[in-house]
């Protein structure tokens, strides 16, 4: 990697971090459930990884778990939830891969121009598809596999009480892919665009 790249990558970690809620305040309560919070912070990670792959989209998606444990977990806070993120954060991002794996497209290493982002509305409409399929659905396994336990885990849902949750937590999760992917393909056009990545 070279240092260009590596300073992009520093830049849009610090972005993501800076954009989380408990530093920011940017996040809107879902009208439907107000305990899950629409925010931006996860588009840089998206940007990142359209630009130069998954692994380091994924290295500052961990790493802003891991700053959020250990920095941002205040009191009544769920120390599991920063890892629940990330495995929300992964699973879209799966979904992206999965796409442009599918699509026949290879990675910017293998070509001069990273065709990731040569891109039209179908294979953004089918990668924000993918992805809100396995964030919806390996967020609803984690969910209930995980609310029901006691802290610092879960919240010691009963059954009913996670039945009810999970159908609105599929909404949140698929809703805020809706926009987080597009979002980021934008932004990683217009980073590649202006830095000449």
């Amino acid at each position: 990697m070279n240092t260009r790249a590596f300073a992009v990558i520093i830049v849009f970690a610090a972005l993501t971090v800076a954009l989380n809620p408990a530093i920011s305040g940017i996040g809107i309560p879902a009208p439907y459930a107000p305990y899950l919070v629409y925010q931006i912070w996860e588009i840089p990670i998206v940007a990142v990884f359209l630009l130069y792959g998954y692994k380091y989209g994924a290295a500052i998606a961990a790493l802003n778990a891991l700053l959020l444990l250990a920095i941002f977990m205040g009191p009544g806070g769920l120390p599991a939830a920063p890892f629940y993120n990330l495995a929300a954060i992964l699973s879209m991002m799966l979904g992206v891969y999965m796409t442009h794996k599918i699509s026949g497209l290879k990675s910017s290493r293998q070509t001069s121009e990273n065709p990731i982002l040569q891109y039209g509305a179908k294979l953004i409409t089918a990668s924000t598809a993918l992805g809100i399929i396995l964030r919806v659905t390996i967020m609803t396994a984690i969910n209930y596999a995980v609310l029901r336990y006691s802290f610092p885990i879960g919240y010691s849902m009963p059954e009913t009480a996670i039945l009810a949750s999970l159908p609105l937590i599929a909404i949140f999760n698929a809703t805020i892919t809706l926009y987080t992917i597009p979002l980021g393909h934008i932004i990683a056009n217009a980073a590649k665009k202006n830095l000449k990545i």
